[in-house]
């Protein structure tokens, strides 16, 4: 079953977050203007507004403001993209040309700051100071996680708690912020709102877990980039860490990040068929399962309904992510 089978009953108030969005990054400036454009005409799940709009449910449902809600983290998810590409250096995001190979880091740079601004000018149409502090926590966050990747670049004295803090940072609070703010818009309970931020973290973070598990086992095309990217651009993800626990496999990756402006594909070919075969992708994926049973169980605190069974649908489906 595909992704948006599970949740098609909202297939109508997604069209007006899709209208909305589009619209909201429009500008004056042509440049601006296409290079805002180019990656949401390419496509995305948009996840996050799913979110927002199942949380909603669980309190009094507005369209206008989860409209407002939904529109603002899809705008943050995009921006952080964009500054993504500038910093990995990427070509490619899902098989297209990303803005900063299409025009150049510059023009880049200040396409995502832009989204950024649109996406904070959007929320405040909703009259709600909890939303605003929660949004800006967040941005907060995920900011200090790009800085931590950053920083962390082809580094090997890393531990499984610091890649745990760095994907809670660049991708669980911005989901468990999409969950809570649904909620706060609409008004929901206190429990719902904590059940519902605790689910979108623990998806979250089982989510980021097998994208980096992905990142080995998909297909060049599945991935729209080449397997191993992220190990390319020197990410230390959880298959590597535990195949690190192996000093010769740290050893080799030593030797082959102390080189690392020489780094190929064809170099580091090797490690990844290590990473394929010595159990790291199967501990890895158990890990991914722990974090999803603990969302599941955050469900239990929310009544039984439609909303509920779809949020368990997602989190079956993220699980079910396998190549």
């Amino acid at each position: 079953m595909k992704l948006a089978m599970i949740y098609s009953f909202l297939k109508n108030d997604l069209a007006v977050i899709e209208e909305a969005v589009n619209e909201t990054i429009q500008s004056d400036n042509p440049v601006l203007r296409e290079a805002s454009s180019q990656l949401l005409q390419a496509g995305g799940k948009r996840i996050r507004p799913v979110f927002v709009l199942l949380a909603g449910k669980f309190g009094t449902y507005d369209i206008e403001r989860m409209k407002a809600v939904a529109v603002s983290l899809e705008l943050i998810h995009t921006a952080s993209l964009v500054h993504d590409d500038v910093i990995d250096e990427a070509e490619l995001r899902r098989g297209e040309p990303t803005i900063k190979s299409r025009w150049d880091n510059r023009i880049a740079m200040y396409t995502g700051d832009y989204i950024f601004a649109r996406s904070l000018e959007n929320l405040s149409m909703l009259e709600n100071p909890r939303a605003h502090k929660t949004l800006a926590k967040t941005m907060v966050e995920l900011c200090l996680g790009e800085i931590e990747q950053i920083k962390d670049k082809f580094d090997t004295d890393q531990n499984l708690r610091s890649y745990l803090r760095r994907i809670k940072r660049k991708t669980a609070l911005l989901i468990a912020a999409s969950c809570k703010l649904g909620a706060v818009a609409s008004d929901a309970k206190p429990s719902y709102e904590k059940a519902l931020w605790d689910y979108g973290y623990y998806v979250g973070m089982s989510y980021q877990i097998i994208d980096d598990v992905l990142d080995f086992t998909a297909s060049e095309k599945e991935l729209g980039k080449p397997a191993g990217s992220d190990l390319l651009q020197g990410n230390i993800t959880l298959p590597v860490l535990y195949s690190m626990e192996n000093n010769a496999f740290k050893q080799k990756l030593d030797r082959l990040f102390e080189e690392k402006e020489s780094l190929t594909h064809d170099k580091i070919k090797p490690l990844i068929e290590t990473i394929k075969t010595n159990g790291s992708i199967e501990r890895s994926l158990e890990l991914s399962d722990r974090y999803l049973q603990k969302a599941y169980e955050s469900l239990n605190q929310l009544p039984t309904g439609r909303a509920k069974q779809t949020l368990k649908g997602i989190a079956k489906y993220i699980g079910k992510r396998r190549a």
